[in-house]
């Protein structure tokens, strides 16, 4: 998946052009000047992409392994963390949409600022040939293109001519302005942001590409305010007279903050935004570098995405199929064999070939007609399927009749053995069975889906009744303890008077009984009140491992729901993509995290929990797609890595009992027989029909 290696190619010099030169740091990057006094007939060795020639390979393999950094920058587009080469391909993009803007609206010589305002502006009001717009035809509203500008001021009227489907001109009418409605305007502020930059070679003042100017006419001279521009004409001086002063430097710098970057800054970016328009910043977090992507499949490349498919299809509709679940590892394996008469490819064709026999579809009647008995087996299932691939107008896989029926399935290539799967497969899926099973997944889903719901909502309900009987508690204690003070106030006042009614000559004796009485009433109280505390403290303890234990259920039953309706999901969806819309995959019984290309053309997966949590630190959530991506990562956080974990222990507990089994063997002087790696051939179908 390498796309940097470098290539044989006739050895040019090194041309740096301005307008085809990834930035390094933001600045411009300077190439190796090709070696002196370089003979034709020497070998070198060439960076592919850039021309450069070395006669050292350790040299070159620095600057290459240099070019692979993401340290780039997009010149024309401002994309950053890119390779040398995405880079360079961005560069070619934007040239390429920006070849595409009206010439007529070439000439203009404003600051950036202004020009794109002005170039939108003419874009959404003006009118010119060749804009396509939509015009009122007969009390309808169709596509057309202008062609020609009749008159001017107040009475200007426009030829137009109506598109077809295929944008082509079938006819012409003459239209005012009233009659026409402009379309979005097809150039958005970021496309004459590049446009620009694309076009020139230098900023304050811009100065356009010297071909560019003599095409167009575009004077290459300052306007005169711009050369009586104080710091201006003192930065050109400074660059004719070649001086070095550092102060004046900084001050010219400082002055080149244009109004647009003072507007970029003072006005925040609400995230997430589209994750390829995120520029790093200095608060971002210390993102990891995402980790390489296994690719060490046994089949073509271009063949994974029909291997998963019909894995995922087989393993989905194993019950209905009658057809023992097998793992992706062991399908691919027998995929890659070359025996004819292997019996897990054998018994995926002839469930395939039963299922469709049973629905009586075409197939049931191609059958029929062929005076066939019903049941397929292992020495007559090669001669259902090539009954099959007689019905279809496949002539690719027509051309292998003959193979299949002399017996020599085995010997077809991965991409024709997937392709004849893959048909049985869309047939079977067009069945009434599978989509009867389809409507009672869907049927149970959704009312668990209820189910949970309900639960949910009980479970809101009952916490705001508790919460409700827990300020009931709190007031009525608060209420208790206030009756508490008020009583024992009196009773002290009590006391008091009735100590003032007794002899003096006897207070002495009557004071120490009291307290002596009084002394030994606290103690018991004490004693009564600490048994008390104990007794709440107790109860708190149980009311709470009470809740715990309800709360611990409720769980419980929220997650049992959850496998139950991710048992019904047959349909495997993906979990998200990422900012160059890769697309990730997690099946329900397969331990590896896989990721597809966003043009399906390369597949490769994860297989560790390290890479797994490399993964999600790498992941932005600036952008909506990464966004998205790691939040369902996280989610489904558990279940996955303990999948990539035993996954991990299976295939370490397989490689240490084939070397137990070699060591065996070597000593019996014998070959292994019962190896792990060989497993698929030991298939059976357990759900065989008899």
């Amino acid at each position: 998946m390498d796309s940097f290696a470098g290539v044989e190619a006739p050895i040019q010099p090194v041309i740096n052009t301005p307008s085809n030169m990834p930035l390094y740091k933001r600045k411009p990057f300077q190439l190796l000047e090709p070696p002196e006094e370089l003979d034709h007939n020497e070998l070198v060795f060439q960076v592919r992409f850039t021309k450069e020639i070395f006669r050292d390979y350790e040299e070159y393999l620095d600057r290459l392994n240099f070019y692979r950094q993401r340290v780039w920058t997009c010149k024309v587009t401002g994309k950053t963390n890119l390779t040398y080469e995405e880079a360079l391909v961005s560069e070619h993009r934007a040239a390429e949409k920006v070849q595409q803007f009206p010439e007529e609206l070439m000439n203009f010589t404003l600051t950036l600022r202004d020009l794109i305002d002005e170039i939108y502006s003419k874009l959404q009001e003006q009118l010119f040939v060749g804009i396509e717009l939509y015009g009122r035809k007969e009390q309808s509203v169709y596509a057309c293109k202008i062609l020609k500008i009749l008159g001017d001021g107040s009475n200007t009227r426009y030829e137009v001519g109506w598109l077809d489907k295929d944008k082509k001109v079938t006819d012409n009418s003459v239209l005012s302005a009233e009659d026409l409605i402009r379309k979005k305007s097809p150039y958005s502020r970021s496309i004459l942001k590049a446009f620009i930059r694309e076009s020139t070679r230098q900023s304050i003042p811009w100065v356009v590409h010297e071909k560019l100017a003599r095409k167009y006419g575009v004077s290459t001279v300052p306007p005169t305010k711009l050369q009586n521009n104080g710091h201006l004409s003192s930065s050109m001086d400074r660059k004719r007279a070649g001086t070095n002063n550092i102060m004046d430097a900084q001050n010219a710098k400082k002055k080149r903050k244009t109004k647009e970057e003072e507007d970029l800054i003072a006005v925040p970016i609400k995230y997430p935004i589209d994750d390829l328009l995120v520029q790093p910043a200095s608060d971002d977090p210390i993102f990891v570098y995402r980790p390489p992507l296994c690719t060490d499949f046994k089949v073509p490349m271009d063949c994974v995405g029909d291997l998963m498919m019909i894995w995922n299809f087989c393993s989905s509709f194993s019950r209905l199929l009658n057809l023992w679940p097998f793992s992706l590892e062991d399908f691919e394996n027998s995929i890659s064999h070359k025996d004819s008469d292997l019996i897990l490819i054998m018994e995926t064709h002839s469930a395939l070939l039963r299922f469709l026999i049973k629905d009586e579809s075409d197939y049931f009647m191609a059958v029929q007609k062929k005076k066939r008995k019903t049941k397929i087996t292992r020495r007559n299932w090669a001669e259902y399927l090539c009954d099959f691939l007689e019905m279809g107008d496949q002539a690719e896989l027509s051309s292998h009749l003959t193979t299949i029926k002399r017996g020599h399935y085995g010997l077809l290539d991965a991409h024709i053995k997937l392709r004849i799967l893959r048909e049985l497969v869309e047939e079977a899926l067009v069945t009434d069975a599978i989509r009867e099973r389809l409507n009672e997944c869907l049927e149970q889903q959704q009312a668990l889906a209820a189910s949970k719901r309900e639960q949910a909502r009980k479970q809101k309900e009952e916490q705001q009744l508790k919460g409700e009987e827990v300020a009931t508690k709190g007031m009525d204690q608060m209420l208790l303890l206030e009756n508490g003070q008020t009583n024992s106030h009196n009773l002290d006042a009590q006391e008091n008077g009735a100590t003032k009614k007794e002899d003096t000559s006897n207070s002495r004796d009557v004071k120490r009984r009291p307290k002596s009485n009084k002394g030994g009433f606290k103690e018991k109280g004490n004693t009564a009140s600490g048994t008390g505390e104990s007794l709440k403290v107790q109860k708190r303890g149980l009311a709470r491992s009470k809740e715990s234990q309800e709360k611990t259920f409720e769980e419980l039953q929220q997650q049992h729901l959850e496998r139950e309706i991710e048992k019904l999901s047959i349909c495997s969806s993906s979990l998200g993509k990422d900012r160059n819309y890769n697309r990730y995959w997690m099946f329900r019984r397969e331990g590896r995290l896989f990721v597809e290309s966003s043009d399906s053309k390369q597949w490769g997966y994860y297989s560790s929990k390290e890479e797994l949590d490399a993964l999600l630190g790498s992941l932005n959530p600036k952008g909506e797609r990464e966004m998205a991506l790691k939040r369902q990562l996280e989610k489904l956080y558990t279940r996955i890595s303990n999948a990539l974990q035993k996954r991990s222990k299976d295939v370490n507990q397989k490689v240490l009992l084939e070397e137990a089994v070699l060591r065996r063997s070597t000593r019996v002087r014998a070959q292994p027989r019962d190896s792990q790696a060989t497993a698929y051939l030991k298939y059976v179908n357990k759900w065989k029909e008899i």
